[in-house]
């Protein structure tokens, strides 16, 4: 029988928020770095605050928007997560660069799912990375969409990339209790990544965290 996905709760801004999560059953927590739009960022310090905070069996993603990998290395070994996702495409250096500078952190690549191209995308980059993350992003907007959008995406395209991509998928963007059976049946994801959908005037939600770790034991 297949196991349960797993959650992600992003955006986390405490070490307080962290611990709230994991009580409520989140097996990763996304800490978020500077960011041209949307919501959770917060200091690298923080970061490296909550990273050191948690059970060493924690997951904790560092959701970087950088895009030379030098800089990105130069960041994660200020942070210190366990894993960096990266919600850009890379400009300089690649992911071979990444996972030589930092043995044993896992990589996780941002696919904003927009069409067709998006599963071409996921193809050329599987094999570099330990998973993807769907989402609902627009990287190509003057001021970049890279998470946290609240959206839904067509999930079509995230199931093709489920499919034939060979990695453990995220599925990100707009996920609520009431249509997490929906996510579930027709994309078939890995795991499960929210953040706006359990948070209430910019705090984590317990009541939104109960409601949706609920409908999460309630899949089949």
């Amino acid at each position: 029988m297949p196991s349960a996905p797993v959650v992600k709760i992003c955006c986390i801004k405490s070490v307080a928020e962290a611990r709230t999560a994991l009580a409520h059953g989140a097996a990763a927590l996304g800490l978020v770095s500077a960011m041209p739009s949307g919501p959770g960022v917060i200091g690298e310090d923080l970061i490296a605050e909550i990273a050191a905070a948690v059970p060493p069996a924690t997951a904790t993603f560092l959701l970087t928007a950088l895009t030379d990998t030098e800089a990105i290395i130069a960041q994660h070994r200020r942070c210190r997560t366990s894993t960096v996702q990266l919600v850009d495409v890379l400009t300089r250096g690649t992911h071979r660069d990444l996972r030589r500078a930092l043995p044993g952190i896992r990589l996780v690549q941002v696919i904003h799912v927009r069409g067709e191209e998006s599963v071409v995308e996921a193809a050329a980059v599987a094999s570099e990375v330990d998973f993807l993350l769907l989402d609902s992003g627009n990287p190509n907007l003057a001021v970049k969409e890279l998470g946290g959008t609240g959206r839904t995406h067509n999930w079509a395209f995230s199931r093709r990339i489920v499919e034939t991509c060979g990695r453990p998928v995220f599925l990100a963007g707009g996920l609520r209790p009431d249509n997490l059976a929906a996510a579930h049946a027709q994309v078939g994801p890995h795991g499960f990544d929210l953040c706006s959908s359990v948070r209430t005037n910019d705090l984590l939600d317990e009541a939104k965290l109960t409601a949706f770790f609920a409908a999460v034991r309630a899949l089949k």
